[in-house]
């Protein structure tokens, strides 16, 4: 058994020794709304939004992007589960933002082994085989966080799926802070109407 899974194991040995009440939670969130984010582990959406379990749906995801399948969560979100409210939560110093879609499909096709940031970009330490198929895959980097808050919310909004009665909410969280940023114009293309 690897030292990390060893350390998951426990962990939740003594998570479920105490488990007590959470076996009532319901399944539809009790504060009635979603957030969409990164997976950054710097982040911790309970914590930065005062979270316990069984109040929000949290989906993430590289770079808290709007695609295709987070859509599909938020959808079922309102639509079975009842929220009523969004976040789209990007945040400061993101790893998207340092590779392009190029980047990512040379670096995949030159080995499927972690590559290594350095002063002058990502470099491949892998050996062959890798594989082109990254070429076929939009991985959805962005330049500037703010301006990707405001696309995803758009994208959101103008969804035919998501009601215009949900307010959609985008804020940058500084992970040097602790800080949520309001993005204001994210949240003029996210608010609700009837």
């Amino acid at each position: 058994m690897s030292q990390i899974l060893d350390e998951v194991l426990s962990a939740n040995e003594g998570y479920a020794a105490t488990f007590g009440e959470k076996t009532k939670l319901s399944i539809p969130p009790a504060r009635h709304f979603a957030v969409l984010t990164c997976m950054d582990a710097r982040l911790d959406p309970a914590k930065f939004a005062g979270l316990a379990e069984g109040d929000a749906h949290i989906i993430r995801n590289a770079g808290g992007r709007a695609s295709e399948d987070a859509i599909r969560s938020l959808v079922i979100s309102y639509k079975l589960l009842g929220t009523q409210e969004w976040f789209v939560v990007h945040h400061t110093d993101c790893g998207m933002e340092l590779f392009t879609n190029e980047i990512m499909s040379e670096l995949l096709e030159k080995s499927l082994e972690t590559a290594r940031l350095t002063d002058s970009g990502w470099v491949d330490i892998g050996s062959k085989p890798g594989s082109s198929a990254g070429r076929g895959i939009d991985w959805l980097t962005f330049e500037d966080a703010r301006a990707s808050v405001v696309d995803d919310v758009r994208r959101i909004r103008e969804h035919p799926l998501v009601p215009k009665r949900i307010p959609i909410y985008g804020y940058i969280y500084n992970v040097r802070t602790g800080r949520l940023e309001e993005v204001k114009e994210a949240i003029q293309v996210g608010a609700a109407s009837a």
